[in-house]
């Protein structure tokens, strides 16, 4: 690597030299409960745009996309590498777990991307910012994480997607492109939701659980089972989540050594 590329550089650069990197391993901390903004923002228009040049709404898919390999076939770009898999972390930022997060991403020289709860950016934009700053993507998962998203009014799922989207874009100046419903649930409605929006629907193909907490050694296992192409699932917000920091001490250097390489998932609007 030449001395003058940069870690930002080289996550910004796509899976090709993201997946590229090697990984190594980290330190521990004591939870802290994150406060809940309780200032409302702005109300957000009916129908805007993601930013002033995102493209036209996306054409809808019947499923989310769950392995690298229906990634690329939705989004076109570099062939990701046969050993990669992607991490992905999910209702955040949280004051305290995803600083600490970052800091282990950072050490292991790893790309994440990192779905993001509106009212959850609203209070702790410095650290929605430094999940940027640091060279990471970001997913918009909705405005509140709403249970049974699936099922919910169309214009419900409307505000829920547009009102984190403007939050995101506003305090980051990133504009998702890919959207993750809360709890992976999904229906036709919101597929069609989420392509109106222009962001492509994305789940996971490995899900440790770690919202649940149920245990270190449970989380390391079911992650340490991932297999070439996945997709990766962790938590960074919704409450304590010590065990799932603890856990990717270990699963991150464990795979780098199986030979598996983490690589960005790199789509996102001009």
């Amino acid at each position: 690597m030449a001395p003058t590329l940069s870690r930002r550089r080289l996550l910004r650069a796509g899976p090709g030299l993201a997946g590229a990197l090697v990984l190594a391993g980290s330190a521990t901390a004591a939870p802290v409960p994150a406060p809940r903004a309780t200032t409302a923002p702005r109300p957000a228009a009916p129908e805007p745009s993601a930013t002033p040049s995102a493209p036209a709404p996306v054409r809808p898919l019947r499923h989310p996309i769950h392995t690298l390999r229906d990634y690329r076939r939705v989004l076109p770009g570099p062939a990701f590498p046969a050993d990669a898999v992607a991490l992905t972390i999910d209702d955040g930022p949280h004051p305290v777990w995803t600083p600490k997060i970052l800091r282990l991403l950072d050490k292991h020289h790893v790309p994440a991307l990192f779905c993001m709860i509106g009212n959850q950016v609203l209070g702790h934009e410095a650290v929605a910012r430094s999940v940027v700053r640091d060279g990471h993507q970001v997913a918009n998962h909705t405005w509140s994480h709403p249970t049974e998203m699936a099922g919910r009014p169309a214009a419900r799922m409307r505000r829920e997607l547009h009102r984190a989207q403007e939050k995101i874009y506003d305090t980051t100046g990133y504009a998702p492109a890919l959207f993750r419903s809360p709890g992976g649930d999904w229906s036709p409605g919101l597929l069609r939701a989420a392509a109106r929006a222009r962001m492509v629907p994305l789940d996971w193909s490995e899900d440790p659980r770690d919202w649940s907490r149920p245990g270190v050694a449970a989380i390391t296992r079911r992650l340490l089972s991932a297999r070439p192409g996945e997709i990766l699932l962790c938590h960074d917000g919704g409450g304590d989540r010590s065990q799932t920091y603890a856990a990717l001490r270990t699963v991150i250097p464990a795979l780098a050594a199986r030979g598996l390489r983490f690589v960005a998932l790199d789509h996102r609007h001009p």
